[in-house]
Order: C-alpha cells, then sequence, then structure tokens
C-alpha cells in the first residue's frame, strides 16, 4: 500500500501534486474526484477537505494524516520526500514566495479570466469589466514571471522546484484564459523545458487529459462541455 493517497481532477491545481508525485517517482493511490456528480461536495469528502475542493492527500504514514489546499500539498510532499525544495535557506524562501506569487496571484486572477470568458459568457452572462480586469491583470502577472525567468531555466535558479510545478499549469493554461504570451520569450522557453518533462507530461494525462487548457483538441466542445459542469456556479 502507497502511502500517499491522492483525490484530485483534471485541473490546473489537481494536477500540481500529481506532477510532483510523477517527477518524484513516488507511488501513490489515485481516487479521481466526479465534479459532473459534485463529488467534491459530498459528505464523506467534505469531512477530508472542508472547503468542498480538490486536491487533497492522506499520508497513511502519518497515522492518515490529511493535507488540503495545492501550494500546501505540495510544501508538505517536498518536505516528506526531500524533493524540489531548496536546502539552502535563502533558495527555500525564494521557492515559497514564488509558489505563494502563484497561489496569491496567477492561480486566482487567471481562474477568474478563464471563468468569465469560459464558463459564465457561454451561458449569456457577458461581463466585459470583468473580462478586461482578470485578462490585464493575468497578463501583467504574466509579465512579472517572464522578466523572473531571465537568464534562469526555473524559476530559482536552474534547479526544477515545486514554484515551477505549481506555476507551470496555471501560466500554460494562457490559452484557455485568452490572455496573450506575445514578446514574453522567457516564458515561453521556460514552457518549452517543461513541455520537454516526460514526468509532467504523463501527469497532465491523468487523471484524464484535457487538452483545450492548451489550445488543442476540439475546443468548443470541451469549453460547452466544461460550462455546463459548472452551470449552477453562474449567477
Amino acid at each position: 500500500m502507497h502511502d500517499i493517497h491522492l483525490y484530485t481532477a483534471s485541473t490546473m491545481n489537481g494536477w500540481k501534486p500529481l506532477i510532483f508525485l510523477e517527477e518524484a517517482e513516488v507511488g501513490y493511490e489515485l481516487t479521481p474526484i466526479d465534479f459532473s456528480q459534485k463529488e467534491q461536495k459530498s459528505d464523506w469528502y467534505i469531512r477530508l477537505n472542508p472547503n468542498g475542493r480538490i486536491p487533497t492527500i492522506v499520508d497513511r504514514s502519518n497515522d492518515d494524516f490529511v493535507v488540503f489546499e495545492s501550494g500546501a500539498i505540495l510544501w508538505y510532499l517536498a518536505e516528506k520526500y526531500g524533493k524540489f525544495l531548496p536546502e539552502d535557506r535563502n533558495l527555500r524562501s525564494q521557492t515559497l514566495q514564488w509558489l505563494m506569487f502563484q497561489m496569491s496571484g496567477i492561480g486566482p486572477m487567471m481562474g477568474q479570466a478563464m471563468y468569465f470568458q469560459r464558463i459564465a459568457e457561454p451561458q449569456g452572462h457577458r461581463d466585459e469589466f470583468a473580462i478586461n480586469r482578470y485578462g490585464a491583470e493575468s497578463r501583467r502577472l504574466l509579465e512579472v514571471l517572464n522578466n523572473q525567468l531571465d537568464n534562469k531555466d526555473y524559476l530559482v535558479g536552474d534547479d526544477f522546484s515545486i514554484a515551477d510545478i505549481a506555476m507551470y499549469p496555471w501560466a500554460r493554461s494562457y490559452y484557455w484564459a485568452k490572455v496573450s504570451v506575445d514578446g514574453l520569450n522567457n516564458l515561453k522557453a521556460w514552457f518549452e523545458r517543461i513541455d520537454a518533462r516526460p514526468a509532467t507530461q504523463r501527469a497532465l494525462e491523468i487523471p484524464k487529459p484535457f487538452p483545450a487548457f492548451f489550445g488543442k483538441g476540439d475546443v468548443a466542445t470541451s469549453e460547452a462541455a466544461n460550462a455546463n459542469r459548472f452551470r449552477s456556479d453562474v449567477k
């Protein structure tokens, strides 16, 4: 039996622990969460994660200790397995700073850009102010990333870290947020480096692929299905 039991789905946050575990070559048990059945709101899941969101892990080797919130999960896994988090105090702090930057900025802003354009708008709720606001702020944050990646392979120095793991599925989904990355050459080069990592790409196929996030496949059908899945969230 594996130590880590992961509950997740194919979303930007949901892929973060999968990328870590696949990159670290750590065995785990996976329970996919079906949004269409609102499993994340079920009583049994709420007992694990009171916020009713994915992902969540249970560490069987630590008295079934539960960790929710994707950034906290990455931090926990990095400390448990001694991977993707520098030992040097300053580099460690920088890595956690960029992890928090993703959690507080890139995720919320791009998530709202996606919501208003890929969920609300297909259901007849177009809000120009919100679209412009979240789109512009998402672009600004991607420019911050681009500047940080100047002369760097990864966000903190030359080593792949949990900061990159957290940031990649969100930033790489710029297409789904309808945010341009034109002129952000450092960011594009970073995408290419992580695109070339087999373990990360393998993680993006689990529990199931959603290529539309990256502008691939039948985007229109995927957008309609995704919008319908979250129909009750549109007020």
